[in-house]
């Protein structure tokens, strides 16, 4: 595949991620939505079928939706290096366009909510207790889970480049949307589980470019990105030294 057909399915699965992820914490969050208060089950289970959704429209790149997951596979050996870029440009710019559509979607709400300039949450994580070291080692935790399960699924060993596929590309996408239930159930309380540096980072910047006029908390910002790289490295690194073969 290309480097530009791997741009465009990257940048349209990531950005269905982030419109349907931040949309449902939208949903959530804001006063004059009928999800409104619907709780941090609903925003789980609401992320995970924004996997589901965004890996399969962005089946035909492997649907990775996430330069974690590139990273960890490129260091696994199953993706090209020269294909890198390709993937991370794309995934980066859909996440940030997702993000623009999802305000776009919910602009009256964001108009008629108390305190709108307190909706960063929406778009972005934060922790719930600032501690840098600790922050930087929930979320490599939480992304080693993801990359080392992705790498270390059947279909991986034949080779596979992207979400595993468990001979039927939606149960791969399934499977991978339960994983990320259960890592926001279990390990995403204490920072909102980024484990994906683009899923935070291009809507971080949409928040900072809407007429919100709230802080995007740029002194927090590289967590969920150095985190879930660093992760992706230790799972791919990790799974090179498994007899797998």
């Amino acid at each position: 595949m290309s480097a530009g057909q791997i741009f465009v399915w990257e940048l349209l699965g990531t950005g269905m991620l982030t419109l349907l992820g931040c949309g449902v914490v939208a949903n959530v969050t804001l006063r004059h939505s009928l999800g409104h208060n619907g709780g941090w089950l609903l925003i789980n289970f609401g992320w995970g079928a924004a996997v589901f959704i965004a890996a399969s429209v962005a089946a035909p790149s492997g649907a990775h939706i996430n330069p974690a997951v590139t990273i960890g596979l490129a260091i696994n050996g199953q993706v090209p290096w020269s294909q890198v870029p390709a993937y991370l440009a794309g995934q980066m710019i859909g996440a940030t366009l997702g993000a623009f559509a999802c305000w776009a979607t919910y602009k009256a709400q964001f108009d008629t909510h108390d305190n709108p300039e307190n909706t960063r949450g929406i778009f972005c994580t934060a922790p719930t207790v600032r501690n840098t070291p600790w922050n930087l080692v929930t979320e490599i935790i939480g992304t080693f889970v993801l990359v080392l399960w992705i790498i270390l699924s059947p279909s991986a060993h034949a080779g596979t480049e992207g979400i595993p596929q468990f001979g039927n590309s939606a149960l791969g996408y399934a499977a991978v949307m339960f994983v990320v239930i259960g890592i926001g159930n279990s390990l995403g309380g204490p920072t909102g589980y980024a484990i994906n540096p683009a899923r935070d980072f291009g809507p971080r910047i949409a928040y900072a470019l809407l007429p919100i006029k709230g802080s995007a908390d740029w002194s927090y910002s590289w967590i969920p990105v150095a985190g879930p790289i660093f992760g992706a490295v230790l799972a791919g690194g990790f799974a090179r030294m498994l007899p797998l073969t």
